[in-house]
């Protein structure tokens, strides 16, 4: 064992030797920095040599020579513009141990200096790029692999209970992912390539320009916003009947800009969005039953009791005319010419149109108080009491007893109006790319 314990103790003394041979080393190197730190000028000569390394990392300006003196650093050389000499001390101002610059730097003079000097900074940006080409290519490889992402994401995304009721939804949501995350894509990219401060310019840039695209484009904006509240909000779908401002027709499609509606003459109308989210709409197609009305004049000397259970039993007997709600009556106005009579009845527009009803009910009604002898409003007639001659009495004697004639008593049409159905199909196919409902 004894040969083995002065083995070990040797090695612990070699160890221990060389342990404070590390700390004298050390420490004989720290007294020289100190030495050389304390001697005169060698502050200002490494403040001079880090101000320098700064300036000439710039593009343009490597002719500049960079001196110091008891913190003052004085800068000579030339540059091509004043901002290149603004620039360059604004940099050495900002290096940590600068009392104050000295900026001797002139500007170049010579068309012919100029252009060297701009040929500089173009040379030593191409170079830096040509450096940063690895970076540029990975910094590419970011955007592109984030853009394919955000497109893959973007659609598999699926809002079931919205886009049940409205499918713009799902494009919506799914450009703003896809936007979004090309966005962190790009902002990586550039904090790869150190360049986040194009960032702010780009924002500072868009800003201003969003505010002057604003402007200029104020009614285009009002609409596409309009448009994405309309699609939203589903007032109305393809194919119902509305009444926006003094416009009537069908709906062909919500376009980003456009309400595109049929008129019932086969015009297509193109009413602007911000337009139709002002108004007031007036859908015609949302409830299945919607009410009709039209006015009968009788004479006064008739009896309106007579002509209003003439009108009603008839009006319950003219198809498409609902017995639930069952049609109504009302006395309009009484005057020297006659007594007008409204009467309401209701249509499932769903089954009958509402214009070919209505257009057979007041027929029936006029046949009813013909059969009922109900006379309508008779003119003011004046008698002369010249006698007339034979033939002409004979002739006006036969014309009296000749019966009055009667509408007769088939029923009319009164089936759904698909007139304009054909070319609403055809448009809302032709903008169904566009369509947002």
């Amino acid at each position: 064992m004894r040969p083995v314990v002065r083995f070990l103790l040797a090695c612990c003394l070699i160890l221990v030797t060389f342990a404070a041979a590390a700390q004298d080393d050390a420490l004989l190197a720290q007294a020289a920095g100190a030495k050389a730190a304390s001697a005169p000028g060698a502050v200002d000569t490494q403040l001079a040599r880090h101000v320098a390394s700064r300036l000439h990392a710039v593009p343009g300006y490597d002719g500049i020579v960079v001196t110091a003196e008891n913190g003052v650093v004085r800068l000579d050389g030339e540059v091509g513009d004043p901002d290149d000499r603004a620039h360059a001390e604004q940099i050495a101002a900002q290096q940590k141990g600068v009392a104050s610059v000295d900026n001797r730097i002139e500007i170049a003079g010579g068309v012919g200096k100029r252009l060297h000097l701009a040929l500089q900074q173009v040379y030593g940006k191409l170079f830096g790029l040509v450096a940063k080409l690895p970076l540029l290519l990975v910094a590419a490889l970011i955007v592109f692999l984030a853009w394919r992402v955000g497109r893959a994401i973007s659609r598999r995304i699926h809002l079931s209970r919205l886009s049940a009721n409205n499918p713009y939804i799902d494009s919506l949501v799914a450009r703003i992912v896809s936007w979004a995350i090309l966005l962190v894509g790009l902002l990586i990219a550039l904090d790869l390539l150190e360049a986040t401060a194009v960032v702010g310019a780009l924002l500072g840039s868009a800003g201003v320009a969003g505010i002057a695209l604003g402007f200029a484009f104020r009614d285009i904006a009002e609409n596409y916003v309009a448009g994405i509240l309309l699609s939203l909000r589903r007032g109305f779908s393809p194919g119902d009947h509305i009444l926006v401002d003094k416009y009537e027709g069908k709906v062909v499609a919500l376009t980003s800009r456009h309400t595109l509606l049929m008129t019932f003459d086969g015009v297509q109308v193109a009413v602007p969005n911000a337009i139709v989210f002002k108004s007031v709409v007036s859908n015609y197609s949302q409830n299945a039953t919607r009410r009709f009305e039209f006015a009968m004049i009788i004479d006064t000397n008739e009896s309106i009791r007579e002509a209003q259970e003439a009108a009603v039993a008839q009006l319950m007997q003219t198809p498409g005319v609902l017995a639930d709600p069952a049609p109504s009556w009302a006395v309009d106005s009484y005057t020297n010419g006659g007594i007008q009579l409204k009467f309401q009845a209701w249509v499932n527009q769903r089954e009958s149109d509402m214009g070919k009803v209505r257009s057979e009910a007041i027929r029936a009604v006029k046949s009813s108080f013909e059969k009922a002898q109900i006379d309508g409003p008779r003119p003011v007639q004046y008698l002369f009491t010249a006698p007339l001659p034979a033939g002409v009495a004979h002739r006006i004697g036969m014309e009296m007893e000749a019966p009055t004639p009667t509408e007769p008593t088939d029923c009319g049409d009164t089936s759904v109006n698909r007139d304009i159905d054909a070319q609403v199909s055809a448009q809302r196919a032709a903008h169904d790319d566009e369509n947002l409902i």
